[in-house]
């Protein structure tokens, strides 16, 4: 695999699936994340250790809407999204007219408050 290159998906299953030194892991996020690809950078920003950067992107999620990127980066984080976030979220879905995402992100919501 060259240094920027994403790797195709068996090789990137053998990636996840092995020790990967951090530095190797953030290098590989980035060129998803320059690529668009913010799904398959979530397990290696996990290797990497790199929270600020999981913690940026779930941001950049909330104002996006995507309330299923967040339950998963949250995920990642170790970390439950309050109530709080699930309605900034829902919120940032109903503008960009995401129905299904601000759906489930009220669920998670109320789920969160009860």
């Amino acid at each position: 695999m060259a240094n920027n290159a994403i790797p195709n998906p068996l090789e990137r299953r053998h990636l996840i699936e092995r020790e990967l030194a951090p530095e190797a892991a953030l290098r590989i996020a980035e060129a998803y994340l320059a690529a668009d690809r913010a799904w398959d950078a979530i397990g290696f920003l996990e290797k990497a250790g790199a929270r600020e950067r999981l913690a940026a992107l779930r941001e950049d999620a909330t104002r996006a809407g995507d309330a299923f990127l967040v339950r998963e980066i949250s995920r990642a984080l170790g970390e439950e999204p309050g109530a709080e976030r699930w309605r900034a979220v829902a919120a940032a879905a109903s503008a960009s007219g995401k129905e299904r995402f601000a759906t489930e992100a009220l669920r998670q919501a109320a789920r969160t408050e009860g």
